[in-house]
């Protein structure tokens, strides 16, 4: 038993120390593995720089004035970058550059928005009693004038109408008669007062009766010279003719021949195209900025190199609870005619008139992430600055922080500056 407990202890005590001689050593080789990758980078960018001093060219170097050399962390453009160009590279890279100098220009403010008709110069065409369509005279798309016959309708009701107007007329008539009369007869003295006051009151009796079957013409769509018309021909037919409301195109024409109608069917639609709305939602924040008739601008991705030219005629008095928004409607001429109602716009609308502000060209800014920069020229070196734009106008952008008045900003050249900026920190990964 003795021996079965000593043959145990001597077993745990060789596994024991197998364990801590493998635990130890396994750092030793990591160690030794990171030794031998570091001098082969080391060896490999060495043998990178022998090459490029071999073939007489030497990249653009970064300067980081008073740190000497230091690891860069993270591939981003600072401000403390500079570029320097060797003589080869002065000769191939054609720099321009520009003095940042105060300009003239307009603040803006963008939004989405959408092209709607405008209300105001848009028509329904309908009848408000039972009909049939004997007649229609235009077709959609077909430009029509304020008063230009567009469909004729077949009307019980206006063969009625017509009908009481003639017999109105015709008891009118007659009452005219017998007043006339009944007056001549109580001036001789031979006729009754009693007889002259009833012819008198008939008389009245039946112009109310002409008047009432006049004004139901008018209602059924009959204008003053048609009623006179009807007047003078005396023909009784269930005829009515209805007339554009105003100038513009049909839009919509469900008008067909033997189509039954009544008060809730739309027979045309017409709309004046010359003069859109534009409604845009804008933010609870941007509000005290706007203001009935200010200028805007408008662009819309079916014509995106044409602008066409507006102002804010409306500001809704109502805040959309749920976006936060509120409501404004720009009034656009639509030049020919290229704008459409349910098209997506973009608005800039011109906040105040031109101030001073700092300005470059447009070429002068570049993208970098997240931000906006320029290369300045000071020395006969180049350093990035981020900047933060402002309004934008023709070919000129606001710069709000970054530069100062006078300097000298890269406006040709900018985009090879950045591309040896990234090449260094790519390919090189240290400060010189």
């Amino acid at each position: 038993m003795r021996k079965k407990y000593i043959f145990l202890t001597a077993f745990l005590i060789a596994f024991l120390i197998s364990l801590f001689s493998s635990c130890t050593k396994a750092p030793e080789e990591k160690n030794k593995a990171e030794d031998s990758s570091t001098e082969t980078l080391q060896e490999n960018i060495s043998s990178q720089k022998r090459q490029r001093r071999r073939r007489g060219t030497q990249i653009a170097e970064i300067v980081q004035p008073g740190q000497g050399q230091m690891k860069r962390k993270g591939h981003a453009i600072k401000n403390n970058d500079v570029v320097v160009l060797s003589e080869a590279e002065k000769e191939t890279i054609e720099i321009a550059t520009v003095k940042a100098y105060y300009n003239p220009i307009a603040s803006e403010l963008s939004a989405m928005g959408k092209v709607l008709a405008n209300q105001y110069r848009k028509a329904i065409v309908s009848y408000p009693f039972p009909a049939r369509v004997g007649q229609v005279h235009v077709k959609i798309g077909d430009w029509v004038k304020a008063g230009q016959k567009v469909v004729t309708l077949l009307s019980e009701e206006v063969g009625k109408a017509k009908s009481e107007f003639y017999k109105a007329r015709s008891d009118y008539e007659l009452a005219k008669i017998n007043l006339e009369r009944e007056k001549n007869l109580f001036e001789r003295g031979v006729g009754a007062k009693k007889n002259y006051l009833a012819t008198e009151a008939q008389l009245k009796v039946a112009e109310a009766s002409l008047n009432a079957a006049e004004k139901k013409l008018h209602v059924l769509g009959f204008t003053e010279d048609e009623v006179k018309e009807i007047a003078e021909k005396h023909q009784i037919n269930p005829i009515i003719t209805l007339f554009a409301p105003i100038s513009g195109k049909v839009i919509k024409n469900n008008a067909v021949l033997g189509l039954m109608v009544d008060q809730s069917t739309e027979i045309l639609t017409i709309m004046d195209p010359s003069l859109l709305w534009i409604d845009a939602e804008i933010y609870e924040k941007d509000i005290s900025k706007i203001k009935k008739g200010q200028k805007v601008e408008v662009s819309i991705p079916a014509y995106p190199s044409e602008i066409f030219m507006g102002k804010i005629s409306f500001i809704s008095d109502l805040l959309n609870e749920q976006t936060r928004n509120i409501t404004v409607r720009t009034e656009v001429e639509n030049r020919d005619y290229k704008l459409k109602p349910g098209m997506f716009a973009n608005i800039k609308i011109f906040l105040n008139h031109k101030s001073r502000a700092l300005a470059l060209p447009k070429e002068a800014v570049l993208d970098e992430k997240d931000n906006k920069i320029v290369f300045i020229k000071k020395d006969g070196k180049y350093f990035p600055r981020m900047v933060k734009l402002g309004a934008v106008e023709n070919n000129l952008v606001e710069i709000l922080t970054g530069l100062q008045e006078g300097d000298e900003v890269v406006t040709k050249g900018n985009f090879q500056l950045k591309s040896k900026l990234y090449e260094h920190i790519l390919g090189g990964g240290h400060v010189h």
